[in-house]
């Protein structure tokens, strides 16, 4: 736990006593768990002297809870939401990904009287470089994900051509607006100030989310909107409305801290945290005179985002960092913006179809027919005809515990609108990731760093089978994997080797000397699919059921055509070589005897290849909480074993598919 907290990391035998008088903390199950994560025995009932008492801000019900705090000498604690809170407002019943907790019984937005955030921000020295360089990755990560207190924001919705003036609406009767020291003729001033600071600019006034989606009133109205003046409601990202504008005007909106961020100096008529440290132009009347430090924008950032809040983690319920509060709001928000507008899923074969609905259909249902133009078409990408426009979708890189022949449903899917992973013909959407993390920030760097290390640690590949673990022969060891020869990503991806007869020859021409050693792939071994061989003279043993991640810790070399094994090799340390265009090739990391694509141009580092695979291109759905969630957790569910088995309808398919596989084909 982050220093800041360390002093609330209390045993079970230290927890404090929390009571409290408003109804909402029975309510609020998330909230509950994160006041328990944090050291505290929340209690319905009188306070004794040493105990304490939990209010909501300034709520309405918080009266209650001051009175009795003050009759009984109990200390007082406030608590609000943090600020990346939800993907949509709590009045729409989503529980807050973090709690700012208050232990001096004020609150971040009231300026009258000292609060944890305001003295954090006056007197914590805040020069810590590791710290600050966390805070200028999160803030990077912010913005490069769209991500706001409320996350349900379409960075594909347009913003107005760039040179307008922002001026930010709240919603009427906020506490941040009376406690920080402002009212309605704030918001008048605003408006009057943006205009004639800027005379002849655009000026556009953002409604509130709650205030569009019909919640609660702002100060604005229609009537505000003359001359050059437009009111703007859409659900846009605010980092991109923030990118176009030339002048950012706020009473005490949580977006001016946002355009700070984002290189404003927002010229700001309330109080709100923000104001007061250099980074703001403070035109309201009253001085600050507890506020007299001037700090950077990753020193602001530090204390507010990192230092002050009790992040909460959904997936393994137990309060977190920043990063990973962000991990969990980055696949949120990108679920909802892929699946919002629904999908109806084509040539998805029955059995997946369960799966298909838990990872793509939370926000509205999926259809499986067509005809239902108003929605966005993906289709199992080996049955994609190139000619027709729909998102491809594919197993991703972790996939499961046991075979998708054996239909095992899947933790992992992709999703591309471009091409498809195996298929060098045409760009893929996972190609243009892996081009685009040539370069990684510092935090996209250790971010990707520590899941190669847990990857490994954990002993997790693709289909984690397990099996047997063999005696190998002395000498260079090189590990041919066999491949499903009808499969795709062999009809698209390999070059003049096609069959693992040819491979192996292949690898035993151009390695005399060497042990070579041949492994079935499983979904051959398990009858499921064609590729059977008989490889002879040119294996000196053959590795059935043998288990993959085991063998790469003791070979020198992989040969392979296209196999997400020879992924799984370079994720370990081990060399490369390929003879087809596997999505790995050709970035400078394999040794590549294949026809590369000409666009492959960028040289690429492991760390780069493991962004853009494993965090960048899928989707995750955790079978715990049924939640989408980050690679991190669903590496951590494979090797555990945390997940759902096929059922018995799907055991009793697979052995027909595998009864079916003499006499036709299957391809995925």
């Amino acid at each position: 736990m982050h220093a800041h907290h360390q002093d609330r990391a209390a045993g079970p035998s230290e927890r404090r006593r929390l009571c409290y008088f408003n109804a909402g903390f029975l309510k609020q199950r998330r909230v509950r768990r994160i006041l328990a994560q944090a050291g505290f025995d929340l209690r319905i009932g009188k306070p004794a002297a040493d105990d304490l008492v939990a209010v909501w801000g300034h709520s309405p019900y918080a009266a209650r809870g001051e009175a009795v705090a003050e009759a009984t000498g109990a200390g007082l604690v406030r608590i609000e939401d943090a600020f990346l809170r939800s993907l949509f407002p709590g009045r729409a019943g989503d529980p807050p990904l973090g709690l700012m907790i208050d232990h001096r019984g004020g609150v971040h937005f009231d300026a009258t009287e000292p609060s944890d955030l305001e003295h954090l921000l006056a007197t914590h020295p805040l020069d810590d470089t590791a710290l600050l360089n966390r805070a200028r990755g999160a803030i990077a990560r912010l913005k490069e994900a769209h991500l706001t207190k409320y996350f349900a924001v379409d960075p594909e919705e347009p913003v107005p051509d760039p040179g307008y003036v922002l001026v930010i609406d709240q919603t009427r009767g906020d506490a941040s607006v009376k406690h920080g020291r402002a009212d309605a003729n704030s918001f008048k001033e605003a408006l009057y100030w943006a205009q004639e600071d800027n005379p002849g600019a655009r000026i556009l006034i953002k409604s509130h989310p709650e205030t569009a989606q019909g919640f609660r009133q702002g100060y604005f109205g229609a009537g505000d909107a003359q001359g050059r003046i437009e009111l703007f409601d859409r659900s846009v990202s605010p980092w991109a409305l923030l990118e176009g504008a030339v002048g950012v005007y706020t009473v005490s909106s949580q977006m001016g801290f946002e355009a700070i961020l984002a290189g404003h100096r927002p010229v700001v008529f309330g109080q709100p945290f923000y104001a007061g440290w250099g980074l703001t132009d403070d035109r309201n009347p009253h001085p600050l005179p507890r506020r007299g430090r001037n700090l950077t924008r990753a020193q602001l950032f530090a204390a507010t985002m990192i230092l002050a809040p009790d992040w909460y983690d959904p997936y393994r319920d137990q309060l977190c960092t920043l990063e990973q509060a962000i991990d969990t709001a980055q696949a949120q928000a990108r679920a909802w913006r892929e699946d919002h507008f629904g999908w109806v899923g084509e040539e998805i074969r029955l059995w997946k179809r369960r799966s298909f609905q838990l990872f793509f259909g939370g926000h509205k249902r999926m259809v499986f027919k067509n005809g239902s133009e108003d929605r966005r078409r993906m289709v199992w990408a080996a049955k994609a005809d190139p000619g027709r426009d729909a998102v491809r979708v594919e197993d991703g890189f972790l996939r499961s515990r046991g075979l998708g022949a054996e239909l095992v449903p899947p933790l992992s899917l992709v999703l591309d609108d471009l091409g498809i992973y195996y298929d060098p013909a045409r760009e893929s959407r996972l190609e243009r990731w892996i081009a685009d993390r040539a370069t990684l920030r510092p935090d996209q760097e250790l971010r990707a760093e520590r899941l190669i290390r847990q990857i490994r640690e954990l002993g997790v590949s693709k289909y984690n089978l397990g099996g047997a673990r063999p005696t190998l022969p002395q000498g260079l060891r090189i590990l041919v994997p066999g491949q499903v020869e009808d499969d795709a990503s062999i009809l698209r991806g390999a070059g003049e080797v096609r069959s693992n007869l040819a491979l192996l020859q292949a690898a035993r021409e151009a390695n005399p000397g060497a042990v070579i050693l041949y492994k079935p792939h499983p979904d051959v071994e398990a009858g499921l699919r064609a590729g059977a061989v008989e490889a002879g003279d040119l294996a000196d043993l053959v590795l059935e059921r043998t288990d993959p991640v085991a063998l790469l810790a003791q070979v020198d070399a992989v040969w392979t055509m296209t196999s997400g094994l020879g992924f799984e090799a370079l994720l370990r340390g081990v060399q490369v070589t390929c003879l087809g265009a596997p999505f790995y090739a050709g970035w400078g990391l394999t040794k590549d005897l294949g026809p590369i694509p000409e666009r492959r141009q960028a040289r690429v580092g492991l760390d780069g290849l493991v962004h853009a695979t494993l965090i960048d291109y899928p989707r995750y759905l955790d079978p715990k909480t049924g939640l989408p969630c980050p690679v991190e957790v669903a590496v951590e569910r494979l090797a555990t074993g945390e997940i759902p088995h096929p059922g018995p309808v799907n055991r009793t398919l697979s052995k027909l598919q595998g009864l079916l596989a003499g006499f036709t084909p299957l391809r995925r």
